[in-house]
């Protein structure tokens, strides 16, 4: 399959495409908040950040390959930024066909579904390129995601206990799994 002939992915409600320069401000709009750099271990980005991240294009040949896309509401929902958030899946092992899956949304856009319905195209896709096993990391902490992994199916395989360090604290993380043939689309 042609990764970028795939794109952009569509659901009932949303649009999922590949970041344009022109996505610098808004994806910084939500990047930056530290409620949401909270649970990706990393300190909120910059906007320059923000811009090298959108300059990688997406791809799916070699480990550490990403795609990375916005999640867009389709039409525009009342309240809601254009930019909702992004999805995310990374080759992590070509050889053994494991792919990691993520997401992050906009504060304005959460509690509407749109991590669960993005998250599931983007797992279709994923395994439609060849994924074999497609995998969450979550902190223990993040109530919101980890049922996006459950919504999606995926099953909690490890509680890895004090496995990370964030500004002095330890935390939990939870791996959650799900195989190809597992996935119900």
């Amino acid at each position: 399959m042609d990764l970028l002939a795939a794109l952009p992915l569509r659901t009932p409600r949303l649009t999922l495409r590949p970041f344009t320069p022109k996505d610098t401000d808004a994806m910084h709009a939500y990047q930056r908040l530290p409620e949401v750099a909270r649970y990706l271990y990393r300190p909120p980005r910059t906007r320059a950040e923000c811009e090298a991240v959108i300059a990688v294009p997406p791809a799916w040949e070699k480990e550490g390959d990403r795609v990375l896309l916005a999640v867009c509401p389709t039409p525009p929902a009342p309240g809601v930024p254009a930019l909702a958030g992004e999805v995310s899946v990374n080759l992590r092992d070509p050889r053994a066909r494991q792919a990691e899956i993520g997401w992050s949304l906009h504060p304005g856009a959460v509690g509407r579904g749109y991590a669960t319905e993005a998250a599931r195209a983007l797992a279709h896709l994923a395994f439609t390129l060849g994924a074999h096993r497609l995998y969450a990391r979550v902190d223990a902490e993040n109530t919101a995601s980890f049922r996006v992994c459950e919504r999606l199916g995926m099953r909690r395989e490890a509680h890895l206990v004090e496995n990370d360090l964030w500004e002095g604290r330890w935390g939990d993380e939870f791996v959650y799994g799900l195989l190809a043939r597992e996935f119900g689309g």
